[in-house]
């Protein structure tokens, strides 16, 4: 180990570990520390560093900001910091000289050897433990002229989907040490394209602490990042230093060279440093006070708004500088279009942990100008209660819209008092949202997600069965509206399957024909089960893979779905940014069993709706029936030479499910036959 005396002052900004000319400049806030050190390694299991700098602060530190140039560095290098300071708990002051810490500014991170019980003792060096940062330089990779696409929303459909669970399964075909990778992914794309996927979602891929399931279980999910600039170490399969940073963009070079867009799910309302008696990794021992809302009373606890821990203080100035550098980052330097904010309404809270009316850091987020042109995606509400569905601010912030979740939901199993609410949701949720000038398809419509039952388990499950993940089935949320069709889990009863797959398809048609814009999830679309676990969070394994076998066993719905999302992509219905309603676009009309008198009551169960332009041809029909008895629907007069022809049929087995070219109806008919707890889609054609 040496003391390197050949440094330079260096520059406060920019924050992070910045190559250049010559060297690598040091920059890192904190306000409360009384003394840095930087340590630096040449290969992450060394029992003690290659050079310790510390830094002096006549010359190393300007306000806040401690800095350093040190010659001869350059990207590829390990690096980590230990702070000097107080350890006062009960004043929201935790420093631990003994803890190597990561840069809150690491766009790389080396965790093989990290020990999160080790992390989470006070006093106990960790120095091979410990998570490291690595060297970047963000302008060092090819990107053969990619940019973000900036695709239109009004074109697409989200898939939410897992990097890791994508292919890890030994069905995937791929050798197995590219499984659950960037790379793996990679070659996965002309499935993407098949489909008809323009947009995924990715869950967390920043740095995340893999280690913070309860009872030994892994973190699958990934919400709880220790690096908000890093991609995952894990997924990467190159693992040299370097590796996920260039894989990961790779990754989005090959997507959007497949016409598909990125969207990030990304976590800035807690860390995995959780609570008092959680790991000291980066932000609590650089400047706990700083980073995190603490109880004003008693400063050794942390609030809790996430349910994990901790909150990060989002609308402090130092911690809103961190989240809008890192959302540029990642757009400016790893080409992303968008992003969706997990428990954004935590982000609405300010230092005293209540809400705020005009939130800085969102309304940051909202207009800053590197971020113009792509999609932000609300989380709408926290674990302490906060629900802005309807009202989350901001003049471009889409939003998980999970009163649209539950009325389908309820509506398809039959529930009573649905039918006003449906109306509402298909046509872009006008009146759960505030703003009058809004454009719905900031409406995320979703039915599954992530977080709860897959499509498949929903209508095969009447209960949640989490009994794997070790809390004795307490986890997870009780309150599914779901249906299991007559028999608890797997069966081989031939009407029950056929049952459930009518309501899959009906799910899927209600998503893809409403206004607003579409999410569903990865394996939804080849009926992938979590066999009744809706809270999968700590199963990385085959509970929550995508078993690419399914995808040759359920061609018949991964080609109905093909064939929904094709036909809402060419569609200048679904183009509208404004409400159907309004005048000048599309028209939506509502009608019953009988035209143009859609019945509304308590305990209807049946509804239709009619879409019309002022100025394309098209014209589209869509009867619901989520009755138990078969239901016969008058259909709209067309002028002479025209006919109703159909596209989707709920009831009729594959492939007359969904009929391509669409079949004609007699020309004289003037009614149409809806089966029991079916959908049906109509479209104008020439009879001729």
């Amino acid at each position: 180990m040496t003391i390197l005396n050949s440094t330079l002052p260096g520059r406060p900004d920019p924050l992070g570990a910045s190559p250049q000319s010559g060297g690598v400049n040091f920059s890192l806030f904190s306000y409360h520390a009384s003394g840095v050190e930087i340590l630096l390694f040449d290969h992450p299991e060394q029992d003690q560093p290659s050079a310790i700098i510390e830094l002096n602060p006549e010359i190393h530190r300007t306000g806040s900001y401690w800095h350093i140039f040190i010659p001869g560095l350059k990207a590829g290098q390990l690096y980590g910091y230990r702070l000097h300071g107080p350890y006062q708990p009960e004043q929201g002051l935790r420093f631990d000289p003994a803890k190597l810490l990561l840069d809150p500014y690491a766009k790389a991170v080396i965790d093989d050897q990290y020990d999160r019980a080790q992390a989470a003792r006070f006093g106990v060096e960790n120095l091979v433990t410990a998570m490291k940062s690595v060297v970047v330089d963000p302008a060092d990779y090819n990107w053969e002229g990619d940019q973000p696409l900036r695709r239109k929303i009004n074109d697409t459909a989200i898939y939410e989907m897992h990097v890791r669970g994508f292919t890890k399964h030994p069905s995937s075909g791929l050798p197995e040490d590219k499984r659950g990778t960037y790379a793996g992914l990679i070659e996965k794309i002309p499935y993407l394209q098949k489909l008809g996927v323009k947009t995924v979602e990715l869950l967390p891929v920043f740095q995340f602490d893999r280690q913070s399931a309860p009872h030994g279980l892994p973190n699958y999910w990934g919400y709880e990042p220790v690096a908000f600039f890093a991609p995952h170490r894990a997924y990467s399969w190159r693992q040299d230093p370097l590796g996920p940073v260039d894989e990961f963009r790779d990754l989005v070079k090959a997507l959007h060279q497949a016409g598909i867009q990125v969207i990030l799910d990304v976590v800035f309302n807690h860390t995995a440093e959780d609570n008092q008696d959680g790991p000291t990794i980066s932000l609590r021992g650089i400047d706990n006070r700083i980073y995190y809302i603490l109880n004003p009373d008693d400063r050794a606890e942390y609030f809790n708004d996430s349910g994990v821990g901790n909150t990060l203080n989002g609308n402090h100035t130092i911690v809103r500088r961190l989240i809008l550098d890192s959302l540029s980052y990642w757009v400016q330097h790893m080409h992303v279009d968008g992003f969706r904010f997990d428990l954004a309404s935590v982000l609405s809270r300010g230092q005293d942990n209540q809400p705020l009316k005009d939130p800085p850091i969102l309304w940051d987020i909202d207009s800053d100008p590197v971020l113009a042109g792509t999609r932000i995606i609300a989380e709408a509400w926290d674990a302490a209660g906060l629900y802005q569905v309807g009202s989350f601010i901001g003049d471009r912030w889409g939003v998980w819209n999970g009163r649209f979740r539950d009325t389908v939901r309820r509506f398809v199993k039959s529930d009573t008092g649905t039918v006003n609410d449906l109306a509402d949701v298909i046509s872009g949720s006008y009146n759960v949202f505030s703003q009058l000038d809004r454009d719905p398809m900031r409406s995320i419509n979703f039915i599954t997600a992530h977080d709860g039952f897959t499509l498949n388990d929903l209508v095969s499950y009447d209960y949640k069965h989490n009994q794997a993940n070790g809390e004795d089935n307490r986890d997870g949320n009780d309150q599914n509206d779901s249906w299991n069709c007559g028999i608890e889990g797997p069966t081989d009863d031939p009407q029950i399957e056929a049952l459930r797959q009518r309501q899959i398809r009906n799910l899927f048609t209600i998503l893809l024909t409403s206004q607003g814009q579409p999410m569903f999830l990865m394996g939804d679309e080849v009926r992938h089960t979590q066999q009744g676990n809706n809270n999968a969070y700590c199963q990385d394994n085959e509970i929550s893979w995508f078993d690419w076998n399914q995808a040759e066993t359920h061609t018949d719905l991964l080609d109905f779905v093909r064939g929904l999302l094709n036909f809402r992509q060419n569609s200048e219905l679904y183009r509208d940014q404004r409400y159907w309603f309004e005048r000048g676009g599309t028209d939506i009309h509502w009608h019953g069993v009988h035209l143009g008198q859609p019945d509304f009551g308590e305990n209807s169960h049946s509804l239709a709706f009619e879409l019309t332009h002022s100025e394309v041809q098209e014209h589209l029909y869509v009867l619901l029936n989520a009755y138990w008895e078969p239901l016969e629907f008058e259909l709209p007069q067309l002028q002479e030479n025209r006919s109703w022809a159909r596209m989707i049929d709920t009831a009729n087995p594959s492939p007359e499910d969904f009929t391509e070219p669409v079949e004609m109806l007699s020309e004289n008919k003037n009614t149409y036959l809806a089966q029991s707890r079916s959908v049906i889609v109509l479209v104008e054609c020439s009879a001729t």
